[in-house]
């Protein structure tokens, strides 16, 4: 499915800016560069990450799950995948002032490094959930309902322009993995496994697909 082939290849951009950004954040909190870039990560992560990328997300792929393939909007992957969209939005509104002051004290070099850190972390966690449960069952069960593509708006200048400054920042900034990071498949990896979704089973599967699952074991 197009919509999710692209939706993956945007995760691999966003995934290597923010290594980028980790980079940025260290260099400026030890004074080793100026803030110039600040901006231009800012719009990257409002702008193509934030409304285009989760916003495509939002008002098309999850409507077409709660519409074609019956799964909830209320609880399970689709709230718990919103609700992550909106507390790394309040990370990002705590780390924003930071990203292009001209001169950084002690206390705010610190918090660049951790709200940096503390951002890239959740949305690494929170892609590879996505690419690894997300959208392959999202593909299977809206192939089962007969949906074989999803169309969506096309993309704004400014959003065009914001992953124009990603690809630049991405090859502008050597990529720093993050080293206290948990990074992986399935649904252990995702923030909001065991609290607000219950994993692909509980929250995916219907009556029949628990039948076959018993019949296997018996």
């Amino acid at each position: 499915m197009r919509l999710l082939d692209e939706l993956r290849a945007e995760h691999d951009l966003i995934d290597r800016v923010a290594g980028s950004l980790r980079t940025f954040a260290a260099r400026r909190a030890k004074g080793e560069c100026g803030s110039g870039d600040g901006a231009a990560f800012r719009r990257f992560f409002r702008l193509w990450a934030g409304a285009w990328h989760h916003a495509r997300e939002e008002e098309t792929l999850f409507p077409a799950l709660a519409e074609k393939a019956e799964l909830s909007p209320a609880h399970g992957p689709i709230a718990a995948f919103v609700e992550q969209h909106h507390e790394m939005a309040k990370v990002l509104d705590a780390l924003d002032p930071l990203l292009d002051l001209d001169a950084l004290g002690e206390d705010d070099a610190r918090r660049l490094v951790d709200l940096a850190t503390v951002y890239t972390r959740e949305l690494g966690r929170h892609i590879d959930a996505e690419n690894s449960v997300l959208f392959p069952e999202s593909e299977l069960r809206l192939r089962q309902a007969n949906v074989l593509e999803l169309e969506g708006r096309a993309p704004a200048d400014e959003e065009l322009s914001a992953r124009s400054d990603g690809e630049r920042l991405a090859a502008a900034w050597p990529f720093t993995a993050d080293a206290g990071g948990v990074r992986g498949e399935g649904c252990i990896v995702c923030p909001s496994y065991g609290t607000t979704c219950r994993g692909v089973e509980a929250e995916w599967w219907n009556d029949s697909e628990w039948e076959e699952f018993s019949d296997h074991l018996g």
